[in-house]
């Protein structure tokens, strides 16, 4: 199984931020038809740790790890983390170009959280990628489709952006599934 750890955003973000995203030259691109990959709004999210392809038979383990992660989290805080989207970047060059949103607010706690989950996971012996924690939240992967030039002017447009705060209030054990559209099951949840 292809596992990640995540908080999702509510709607009233993931809404607010396509608002936006449609006004970008990606947005008016992927309008007119050309191929580019506008992120699903269904399964934006921030990763906070991507653990890989897990035996099934670990399953039980990343559970225990994650779910003693969230409550050692829960116990350092008096509330969930205040956060919000805002700002722009951009990964990679050529047909690997990702267009990502910035996040904003207590992005301390976010990498709190995200060490929490990487220590309980090596603990436990478990896979994941020790790459360094960078919170964003994937756009659009344009690729070459879209003019490098275009693809830096939505990432200046993004620096304006600010969207509306909220708390993260869930942490998500997620599957993936890969493919031109990809999919992705929630597993479980651990509240924050």
């Amino acid at each position: 199984m292809r596992l990640f750890v995540a908080v999702y955003p509510p709607v009233a973000a993931v809404e607010d931020l396509g608002a936006r995203t449609v006004r970008l030259r990606v947005g008016a691109a992927a309008t007119a038809g050309t191929a580019v990959r506008l992120a699903d709004p269904a399964n934006l999210h921030l990763t906070l740790a991507f653990l890989g392809d897990v035996e099934a038979a670990r399953l039980a383990d990343v559970e225990s790890a994650l779910g003693l992660a969230a409550q050692w989290f829960r116990d350092d805080r008096d509330a969930s983390p205040r956060l919000s989207l805002g700002g722009g970047g951009v990964f990679g060059d050529g047909r690997r170009t990702v267009l990502w949103t910035d996040v904003r607010g207590d992005v301390e706690a976010l990498h709190a959280l995200a060490r929490l989950i990487r220590d309980r996971l090596r603990h436990a012996g478990l896979p994941y990628d020790d790459r360094p924690f960078r919170p964003h939240l994937t756009v659009a992967r344009p690729g070459d489709r879209v003019a490098p030039a275009a693809v830096e002017a939505d990432r200046v447009a993004l620096n304006d952006y600010q969207g509306p705060e909220w708390r993260a209030t869930e942490l998500v054990l997620v599957r993936s599934h890969l493919g031109l559209r990809p999919r992705y099951d929630r597993l479980a949840a651990w509240p924050l």
